[in-house]
């Protein structure tokens, strides 16, 4: 298993829900509750997962991918998408299902994940492959896969974050052996390449440019 292949499946999965709903008889406000209530779970659960398992690795390993300006400022700015997502899941939650202000609700949900998702497959998990090792990539699989299956069942409470003190603390916490030679390789590998990255973050910024 790789994480970054189990997270790309899981936006796809994100997105497919989102084109269900967009697709179900508006008149079945039961059906739309039981579709949204499974997609409002995986939304949250995958976001948790990621926050618990992910994002911490990428911290210790990333140097920022595509556009990003760093790898902090990389998982700052996702934890702050959960945050509007889970805002966004919230007003769904207020409103009355299949009402006007219920669709508004979730096309809202919906950008903002989409957003989020764009983001994370060109910065997160493009920094995450070029540095991490295959077993690296499978130990976090597995634990971000239990987490998932375990509060599936059992039921997740949506918590914000404060990005920033995400980040701080994610960076005093201790890694696995399988993470700190990631983190060792990774470091190796960056002292090599360096022009490819910089290379990398010009053609970025010619092409926002144009």
């Amino acid at each position: 298993m790789d994480i970054t292949d189990v997270i790309l499946r899981q936006h796809d999965e994100q997105r497919r829900m989102f084109a269900v709903l967009e697709e179900w008889p508006r008149d079945d406000h039961e059906g739309l509750a039981a579709v949204w209530k499974r997609l409002e779970i995986l939304l949250e659960t995958h976001a948790e997962a990621e926050e618990l398992y992910f994002y911490p690795e990428l911290l210790r390993i990333g140097t920022g991918g595509a556009d990003a300006e760093s790898v902090d400022e990389e998982v700052e700015d996702a934890v702050k998408d959960h945050n509007d997502i889970r805002k966004s899941v919230r007003k769904v939650g207020r409103c009355r299902t299949g009402s006007d202000a219920w669709w508004t609700a979730v096309v809202d949900a919906n950008v903002h994940n989409s957003d989020h998702m764009g983001e994370e497959e060109r910065q997160d998990l493009a920094d995450f492959r070029q540095r991490a090792s295959l077993e690296l990539r499978h130990e976090i699989a597995v634990q971000f896969l239990r987490y998932e299956a375990v509060r599936w069942a059992e039921g997740i409470t949506p918590k914000d974050k404060d990005p920033e003190r995400y980040v701080a603390a994610r960076k005093t916490t201790k890694a696995s052996a399988t993470a700190k030679k990631a983190a060792r390789d990774a470091r190796k590998a960056a002292k090599t390449a360096p022009a490819r990255a910089a290379g990398s973050k010009k053609a970025s910024a010619a092409a926002s440019e144009e």
